[in-house]
């Protein structure tokens, strides 16, 4: 089965086909990054107008990259929330007038399952059940996965997501938008320890995290340091403050993301989203391990080794790829079911497996 992907839902455009037997086929990304890099930040109404500019010519290059036509199309996904409004219903409605056209099953996807899943179109898949953590954007969640569509909310952060901790702290530093991946190369030429910043809930017992205390302690730090350099922020000093932030952060997510395993017993590890391309992120879960609690009268057990998996680093960031992949697999699952609207707001635990 042929399914085409569609993604809106924020500032990329995103168009891909899947085929259930011979794999990715195709796929087409266009970034608004330089359109919205002018006012700081995503303007709604300029990405959804962008969206419907991109979507007919991305998918007809994709039809020909994989030298097949509309006809030949089995189904269509799109993103169906969660997402900016606008955006989103760029997509829908291309998505939804398109498998009308053609006859054909409209899939709406949930953003997040796209990315939980994304690291399934790697050579090497990770097996069900397995932890995900998803640090997407707006969201920093770990999810128990125990199949396609059985999500288990373990923890999630209480305020900012880890990624909007990134770009807010790129921001505080005078780095360009987004400045979040900027960040995270100047960190590499940080000195260790040069600042000391907090990791906020890296010891509660529960999987709930919080990074606005963290952005708050650089922005003070920014701010102690301009005083005392005649307003500026020297660029090793800089550096040195990128380095401390996304070590507090990685920490956080090491800690949380071992005590997941614990909790639920699995001992495979997905990370999916923009921040799972980060390197030291990458770096600190690869040599993740479980260190069990001994029993009363028994040797300490030897710490286990996690198998950790992460989509290929240009599927980490929002792609059709992940959208086509998750309808093709909901398809093959007998669970697509079509609908015209949005969902802006839409928990992944909420989604409706038929």
């Amino acid at each position: 089965m042929l399914v085409l992907g569609i993604e809106s839902s924020c500032d990329e455009t995103g168009v891909a086909l899947y085929d259930t037997e011979r794999g990715l086929l195709a796929h087409q990304l266009h970034t608004q990054m330089a359109m919205h890099a002018e006012y700081g930040g995503v303007v709604p109404e300029l990405a959804s107008r962008d969206h419907i500019r991109r979507l007919v010519p991305l998918t007809q290059s994709c039809l020909e990259q994989a030298g097949v036509e509309y006809s030949d199309l089995d189904a269509v996904a799109f993103t169906q929330g969660p997402g900016l409004g606008g955006a989103l219903l760029a997509g829908s409605s291309y998505a939804n007038a398109l498998a009308f056209a053609l006859n054909i099953p409209v899939i709406p996807i949930h953003h997040l399952e796209g990315h939980l899943l994304s690291p399934l179109l790697s050579e090497e898949k990770p097996e069900f059940p397995f932890v995900a953590l998803l640090v997407s954007g707006g969201h920093s969640q770990f999810m128990a996965v125990r199949c396609i569509g059985d999500y288990t909310l373990l923890g999630e952060s209480v305020d900012d997501a880890a990624g909007e901790a990134f770009d807010k702290t790129a921001k505080l530093l005078g780095l360009p938008y987004p400045g979040g991946a900027k960040l995270s190369q100047l960190a590499k030429d940080g000195a260790e320890n040069a600042f000391d910043f907090p990791r906020p809930m890296l010891h509660s017992p529960d999987i709930q995290m919080s990074f606005s205390g963290l952005k708050t302690a650089v922005l003070t730090a920014v701010q102690k340091v301009r005083e005392q350099h005649g307003g500026i922020v020297p660029e090793q000093t800089r550096n040195d403050i990128c380095r401390e932030f996304q070590d507090a952060v990685v920490d956080v997510l090491v800690a949380k993301a071992h005590k997941a395993l614990l909790d639920t017993g699995f001992r495979t590890l997905v990370v999916a989203g923009g921040v799972g391309a980060n390197w030291k992120l990458r770096e600190a879960l690869g040599r993740l391990k479980i260190q069990t609690a001994p029993i009363k009268g028994q040797p300490k057990p030897l710490p286990e080794k996690v198998k950790v998996y992460f989509p290929p680093m240009e599927y980490c960031t929002d792609n059709g790829a992940m959208i086509a992949f998750a309808g093709a697999m909901r398809l093959t699952n007998a669970r697509e079911a079509g609908s015209f609207n949005v969902k802006p707001r839409w928990l992944l635990t909420d989604i409706v497996v038929a």
